[in-house]
């Protein structure tokens, strides 16, 4: 088993199901690679294009590290204070709106292929 699944099947109910679901998809419909960075799941091509981030109250965060750079028309993702990612939070698996959220991974996916990502850490 891999990190990433194992790290999944640490969760119960609607935590683990969101995740497999997010999980399952972005391997296999969108190509991308899983890896456990800063203890989640980040799902990568270039870079990093989204993670799943477990939240109180049984959520589980789907963000976009570089959500700031990703145009929103959609109005789905929240930013929440923070300054570049953008995410929303998923309590039940019958709440995803998958064709949108589709429309965003292709678009973060666009990004992630035409322009590098800058670190916006100061050094």
């Amino acid at each position: 088993m891999y990190p990433v699944e194992e790290f999944i099947y640490n969760y119960e109910g609607n935590q683990r199901e969101i995740m497999l679901f997010f999980h399952q998809t972005l391997v296999s419909e969108f190509n991308l690679r899983p890896k456990i960075s800063y203890k989640i799941p980040f799902y990568y091509r270039k870079s990093w294009i989204c993670y799943l981030n477990p939240v109180k109250e049984d959520g589980v965060e789907f963000a976009f590290p570089r959500g700031n750079e990703l145009s929103n028309e959609q109005g789905l993702l929240e930013e929440k204070g923070r300054q570049q990612v953008r995410g929303i939070v998923f309590k039940e698996l019958s709440d995803i709106p998958f064709q949108t959220l589709k429309e965003i991974l292709q678009e973060a996916i666009v990004l992630d292929e035409k322009i590098p990502y800058k670190s916006y850490r100061k050094k």
